[in-house]
């Protein structure tokens, strides 16, 4: 047990009624936000949004400085050497010590009292596990073991470079000293509950350093200047197989495979998990030589999940435009399926005001209408023309699709305009009917709900916000061109088997510069999807007033992104 006749003699009587009390004043104290007070009244500035949980601990320092960074560090140790220190009241020392250990860490993470208006998200505590140290050996842990996780926490940041590898081990190596130590069950268990509570408050860093994109030692932070601009954008796995690139969730595949665990407790699982940033995109370079940096963030939700359930998704996406800021992105986009939640993210901005919202759906539309000429140009020269022949658009509800509606309907003969909500329908038709006949034209124009419309269609073209493949074989007719807009691909996989069949990828872009990435996105090596690009240029412009949001866009944010793409470098992918 160490020095257990050097202890103070115990004030208290020794039973559990004891160890309760002390276990409720040791949570108390853990959970007294004092680093946060400390650097919010030395600084004025919230240290959420420079927190070394998500930008290391070097970071931290550099935006807040080394004085408040070490006197909230020293609040938080302090905290944790009293509410440990207090086992030198009992009999059982060492034990009751790391059963407050575990309770004090507990209320630092996880406090009850609301000692500020709104409770302010805790960091990992790497002060308060080193004051918890501090304080074991002072209440039966030996001096000399009590060193060894210093030690090892000291060689781990040296070798290694993770702060947040070094902080953890201090709690893991304790705990096994503590199972080596002959002392009660019990406190093993408070020892044990302690190394588990804390590998759960760093999982996420420990996704991070498998994944690459933890903060190491001297590495330099990216912050928003004129020669860098800093974004972040939403992702999701499009299948469960999208879930397995990531070395964080690598270990279920084999229990997937096995039938060990079911898709469904896998969604349920996902439904669990917060926003977390799973990997960046480096080395894009402006033709004016500015550097663009975008990090990755996901929520492991699939399509379905994300449309079926809106308010969760909404709640989803406004957690991950928070971290987006905590990171320090200028503006978050919101990709794939994200972009129709929050009503196409007006719901988010109004959330989180600190950070710019785009849905991407400007630049997205700039894309399809720089494409479409050259499709048109390539089908007419294959021997047909177009003024005899029938055209469709798919999800000609949405901004995109009934965007190339209007592009395309001068052109061709007849168009049938394909979607789910027919009064929605109806009514754009007729305002495209007018317009048109302005201009002196007769549009043939065809509204209808049933996607098998399509089979007379000599050029379709789709943009849905559906999760599955809407255009199946018998909907195409052999010889049809399709250009395929959606996310995922609205075109099924067989209908390229069909003969004649042209399946056109559309909306992708590839950034200037060498941009590498340690995620598959789906869009080919050095490429990406048009929303994500109108992000980064939105960072690199700072051109926020003309950010995407809700259902409309207007032509000149459009025109405005096509022309900025161009100068910037950002080339669309044919």
């Amino acid at each position: 047990m160490g020095r257990g006749d050097a202890r103070i003699p115990p004030i208290f009587l020794y039973d559990g009624v004891v160890v309760v009390v002390l276990a409720i004043l040791a949570y108390l104290i853990g959970s007294l936000p004092l680093g946060y007070w400390l650097v919010r009244r030395l600084t004025g500035k919230d240290p959420r949004q420079a927190s070394a949980y998500n930008l290391g601990l070097e970071n931290a320092i550099r935006l807040l400085g080394a004085w408040p960074i070490f006197l909230a560090f020293a609040a938080d140790f302090l905290k944790g050497f009293v509410a440990v220190y207090l086992a030198r009241f009992t009999a059982a020392g060492f034990e009751t010590g790391l059963l407050l250990a575990f309770v004090a860490y507990l209320g630092h993470l996880y406090p009850l009292p609301r000692w500020t208006q709104k409770t302010p998200l805790r960091g990992r505590g790497a002060g308060i596990l080193l004051g918890i140290l501090a304080a074991l050996s002072n209440v039966g842990m030996p001096y000399l073991l009590a060193l060894i996780p210093l030690a090892v926490a000291l060689v781990l940041y040296a070798v290694l470079g993770y702060a947040s590898l070094a902080a953890l081990s201090v709690p893991l190596v304790t705990t096994l000293i503590a199972f080596a130590q002959p002392i009660a069950l019990w406190g093993k268990l408070a020892g044990l509950g302690l190394a588990l509570l804390a590998l759960w408050r760093y999982k996420e860093n420990l996704g991070r350093i498998l994944e690459g994109t933890e903060p190491k030692l001297g590495e330099p932070l990216p912050l928003p200047s004129e020669k860098q601009a800093v974004c972040a954008f939403m992702i999701h796995p499009l299948t469960v197989e999208d879930l397995f690139q990531s070395p964080r969730f690598r270990w279920a595949r084999p229990l997937v495979d096995w039938g060990v665990l079911p898709q469904a407790w896998i969604e349920r699982l996902a439904e669990a998990f917060h926003p977390m940033k799973v990997g960046e995109l480096r080395g894009i370079q402006t033709t004016d030589g500015r550097e663009i940096r975008c990090y990755l963030i996901s929520v492991p939700l699939l399509p379905h999940q994300i449309t079926g359930h809106p308010e969760l998704a909404t709640r989803k996406a406004i957690q991950g435009a928070r971290l987006a800021q905590e990171l320090g992105a200028e503006v978050v986009g919101l990709g794939a399926f994200w972009s129709v939640v929050g009503d196409k993210g007006k719901a988010v901005q109004e959330a989180v005001p600190e950070i710019q919202v785009t849905n991407g759906g400007a630049y997205t539309s700039g894309t399809v209408r720089a494409a479409i000429p050259g499709i048109l140009a390539h089908y007419s020269q294959s021997g047909r023309d177009l003024r005899e022949i029938t055209a469709a658009v798919v999800g000609a509800n949405g901004v995109v699709a009934f965007g190339i509606a209007r592009q395309i309907a001068p052109l061709v003969g007849k168009l049938i305009l394909v979607g789910r909500n027919m009064e929605r329908l109806e009514k754009s038709a007729e305002s495209l009917r007018k317009n048109l006949e302005r201009k002196g034209q007769t549009p043939h124009l065809v509204t209808t709900t049933d996607i098998s419309a399509i089979r007379e269609a000599d050029l379709i073209f789709t943009a849905t916000s559906d999760p599955k493949a809407v255009i199946r074989p018998e909907h195409v007719k052999p010889g049809a061109w399709i250009y395929d807009e959606g996310v995922p691909p609205d075109v099924d996989e067989d209908v390229k088997k069909i003969p004649g069949v042209r399946v056109i990828p559309g909306g992708v872009v590839r950034p200037p510069g060498n941009m590498t990435g340690n995620l598959d996105l789906h869009f080919g090596q050095g490429a990406v999807p048009a929303c994500l690009a109108e992000t980064m240029i939105l960072a690199a412009e700072r051109a926020y007033d003309r950010k995407s949001l809700g259902g409309e866009t207007k032509s000149e944010n459009i025109q405005f992104f096509v022309e900025r793409a161009e100068a910037l470098g950002f080339k669309v992918v044919d």
